[in-house]
């Protein structure tokens, strides 16, 4: 896959998440106790945040980029263990949610990305 297809890639995973998280699973949560989730909408955010950065590369990470990947991996990686631990999985008596796995496909697959990204990246 071509650096260019890598990042449309990542940018589609992680658009694709933030957006579950601040308006879909969001609605869901409003419509049972009339307010946002705040974990929810962090979470987007910090999705929207990283994208931001990995697209805009602002000056203060020149040089970084490497940082910024495992940062970006590494809040992704957190964000399936969460759900794992608190979300609606189905495993343990909780109710099961498919939007979550769903979104935890994508997830995995933006670390896949982000990963071969910093390797082809490195190698430049």
């Amino acid at each position: 896959m071509s650096r260019s297809a890598l990042r449309t890639s990542i940018i589609v995973l992680g658009l694709i998440t933030a957006i579950v998280h601040l308006v879909l699973l969001n609605l869901g949560y409003i419509m049972q106790t009339g307010r946002p989730d705040i974990l929810f909408t962090l979470n987007g955010l910090g999705y929207l945040g990283l994208l931001g950065a990995f697209i805009i590369n602002p000056g203060f990470l020149a040089g970084q980029r490497r940082l910024l990947h495992y940062a970006f991996i590494a809040y992704t990686a957190i964000t399936i263990l969460a759900f794992l631990a608190m979300g609606d999985t189905g495993l343990g008596g909780k109710p099961f949610n498919p939007v979550g796995w769903v979104t935890k496909i994508d997830e995995v697959l933006l670390i896949l990305a982000l990963w071969r990204n910093n390797s082809l990246e490195t190698a430049a």
